[in-house]
């Protein structure tokens, strides 16, 4: 099942840039507990996401623009994770179906969102430890990161490579938490390095895909799928 989730996630990711981490943790959730779920995501999502940080030498712009957001992704996960623990139980599953809501009900209704250079100094610290303790607790790291990001209005190769940068740091934060809580070994580093393969095979499908298909409708699609993935693990 695994395998079949990653491919899935990775050509997600190869159409629209983004969705590995998302994908891959809802579908998972379905069979297995979040942190275990979240365990087997790290070497994928870490290594697709630094190849997303490319090219190298504009990331020293970048990381100088957004490293405050950064911090408050650490703290918040370092927060959430002493307060929380790993995510486990009935509750974990219910915070992840409401993430993927949230996330796939914002994308599907098109808002628009501006922060202005004087908001952003205060908010990106802000936004990064919520998006941290919201990783911590389901796993997810788009919300609220991604529809911030989007409101800072950069150009979409400065947005992906800043994207990349965010769901790195997010990912080591997230392993950063699970070995802390007793969730993430050594043997669960080699079941996620494993999986690396898949991911990149569908990730290379979904490039080919990119050409050949719509992006818009393939993520309108996407969304309403993660909302009814959402929906369906809330209600159970």
């Amino acid at each position: 099942m695994a395998v079949g989730v990653f491919l899935l996630a990775g050509m997600v990711k190869g159409v629209v840039g983004l969705g590995l981490p998302t994908v891959a943790m809802g579908l998972l959730a379905l069979r297995m507990p979040p942190a275990e779920a979240a365990a087997l995501l790290i070497i994928p999502s870490l290594v697709t996401n630094l190849w997303q940080m490319r090219p190298w030498s504009m990331l020293g712009g970048v990381f100088d623009r957004m490293w405050p957001m950064q911090a408050g992704i650490c703290a918040g996960t370092a927060l959430g994770a002493f307060l929380i623990g790993a995510p486990a139980g009935a509750w974990a599953h219910v915070a992840l179906g409401v993430a993927l809501v949230v996330y796939a009900g914002w994308a599907l209704s098109g808002a628009q969102w501006h922060v202005s250079p004087g908001t952003e100094r205060w908010m990106g610290p802000l936004m990064g430890a919520v998006t941290g303790g919201v990783t911590a607790g389901t796993g997810v790291f788009v919300v609220p990161a991604v529809p911030y990001l989007q409101a800072l209005g950069m150009q979409r190769d400065a947005l992906i490579q800043t994207m990349g940068l965010c769901f790195t740091v997010s990912t080591l934060a997230l392993a950063a938490g699970l070995a802390w809580n007793g969730s993430f070994s050594a043997g669960d580093v080699g079941w996620s390095a494993a999986l690396l393969i898949p991911a990149l095979c569908g990730m290379q499908a979904g490039t080919w895909l990119r050409s050949r298909l719509s992006p818009v409708w393939f993520r309108r699609c996407l969304m309403v799928g993660l909302m009814l993935l959402g929906a369906s693990m809330i209600a159970r």
